[in-house]
């Protein structure tokens, strides 16, 4: 069986023409893809951002609730590994270079092979002693060694993004013989900056003449004028539709190959993103917002089944991996928390009551198919990470306090020894206050999140589904006693 994952980070679903008609975001090519593919809407993230996201893709379980930002564990079994024991090839091609920095271990090195463009974001790849250009006035942030690499962006085909995409068309050009294995081609667009060639941009009509601003601060809108925003909104609009051009281009060169048909295609992204909705910037602080948890799926079954069809089941990106092992015949780990989505479009069977969702040491999330709930901490002196590498996103884990980390065997269903290391720095972001706060929604009246119902039966009610959601995903005991929650 041919499976293969396309994965664009920060790919808001509201922007997507088969979500939200009313978008005037184009992404024709993608809209295209869902008319021949199976669209699922109540799909929502599990553990947010980047790195957490990827660990919850490949193992098939959450990752938030016992960790942060992190690699691949010892102990993890991950969908490339299991294909590889049976001879499946699995192969990644990629422009996300948080895989390589510290705190990205062992992601990559998972699949039989890997290839990784240069230059997103702050990549440490192109070397200027002299300072390339810096605008000396800007929004936000301009970090100066993306302003050194965009030095080598001469052509649009040289956006490490397009080379993604170009990189996995001749990846299928090569192997278009093959019936089997499993292709993960993962773009780091449309995550900021925001950076594209001009034409993309002119399809919106931008005629912005102000300060410098593709790469938002995370925080409340404060300096940033009404003009600004608008410029901000419309760099994504004209990022998201570059994506969509070169993902067309993708799809397209699998048609020619014969090989769309009969190939299980699964498209999503990791989490969403703030424009300015409730005056928030960026992500990782604020509450989970379906702006940020609720994220497209968009899935080609083989055959063409079930094309056409919307699901309303609930999903999330832990049903990948079970999914991917379901197509291919391969019996899934113990450990995977997740279920097919096989049960769902032949079965109409829901795998799950409710979904949990979050960023670790931030409120935990749930959502039933009607309510949100979010459940702010009462007490995060009571918040440990347990793993055994203690590695975080470009930092070492409890480096200040090596006298207060413990090692044991503190995991349910785990053989190993971890570390267990006091949270007393929440490892994503240091440069903020992180929002605690308790929201209720009914969703099905209220998508936008704007009424928080006050209803102490329905909390209570919630509540209970959250308990019986952090034991369903095995969750460290202190959980419920930060959370406030009864077991």
């Amino acid at each position: 069986m041919r499976t293969i994952v396309v994965l664009m980070d920060t790919l808001r679903r509201d922007y997507l023409s088969c979500y939200n008609e009313n978008t005037d975001c184009i992404t024709e090519n993608i809209k295209k893809f869902s008319e021949e593919s199976c669209v699922f809407e109540n799909h929502f993230t599990g553990s947010m951002p980047c790195m957490p996201a990827r660990r919850d893709i490949f193992t098939g379980r959450l990752n938030f609730l016992e960790r942060s930002w992190g690699p691949i564990e010892i102990f993890d079994k991950t969908l490339p590994k299991v294909l590889e024991n049976k001879k499946i090839k699995s192969h990644i091609i990629t422009d996300h270079a948080h895989y390589f920095r510290i705190g990205g271990e062992n992601y990559c090195q998972q699949f039989s092979t890997y290839e990784f463009f240069r230059g997103q974001e702050s990549d440490p790849w192109i070397s200027l002693i002299d300072d390339p250009y810096m605008p000396e006035k800007y929004f936000g942030d301009v970090k100066r060694q993306y302003q050194c690499n965009r030095t080598r962006f001469k052509e649009e085909k040289d956006f490490p993004s397009v080379k993604c995409f170009d990189a996995a068309m001749n990846w299928v050009e090569e192997n278009k013989n093959a019936k089997d294995f499993f292709l993960m081609v993962e773009t780091f667009d449309p995550h900021e900056p925001f950076d594209i060639p001009e034409k993309y941009l002119e399809l919106y009509k931008d005629d912005y003449k102000g300060p410098h601003f593709d790469l938002p601060k995370y925080k409340k809108i404060d300096v940033e004028t009404k003009e600004a925003m608008e410029h901000l909104k419309k760099r994504y609009k004209a990022l998201v539709t570059m994506s969509d051009v070169h993902f067309g281009k993708f799809i397209n060169k699998l048609k020619e190959n014969n090989m769309y048909e009969d190939t299980l295609i699964i498209f999503t992204t990791d989490h969403g993103y703030c424009l300015g909705e409730r005056e928030y910037l960026g992500k990782s602080y604020m509450p989970a917002y379906n702006e940020l948890a609720n994220i497209p799926l968009i899935v080609h079954f083989p055959n063409n089944n079930h094309s056409g069809k919307r699901k309303s089941e609930l999903t999330q990106n832990i049903d990948i991996m079970p999914t991917v092992l379901d197509y291919q015949s391969l019996e899934i780990p113990n450990s995977v928390t997740g279920g097919s989505l096989r049960n769902i479009v032949e079965k109409n069977e829901q795998n799950k009551e409710f979904l949990l969702y979050g960023s670790f040491g931030l409120a935990v999330n749930i959502y039933d198919g009607q309510y949100t709930y979010m459940r702010g901490a009462r007490d995060n002196s009571k918040c440990y990470e347990y793993t055994t590498s203690l590695t975080t996103i470009r930092n070492w884990l409890g480096k200040d306090i090596p006298e207060k980390i413990e090692c044991g065997h503190f995991l349910k269903n785990v053989d190993f020894p971890v570390y267990k290391v006091p949270a007393e720095k929440n490892a994503l972001v240091s440069d903020f206050s992180y929002i605690m706060e308790d929201h209720l929604f009914d969703i099905k009246k209220d998508y936008k999140q704007k009424n928080d119902i006050k209803d102490s039966e329905i909390i209570k009610l919630m509540e209970r589904k959250l308990s019986k959601a952090l034991k369903e995903n095995d969750a460290p005991e202190e959980q419920w006693e930060r959370l406030g929650l009864s077991k």
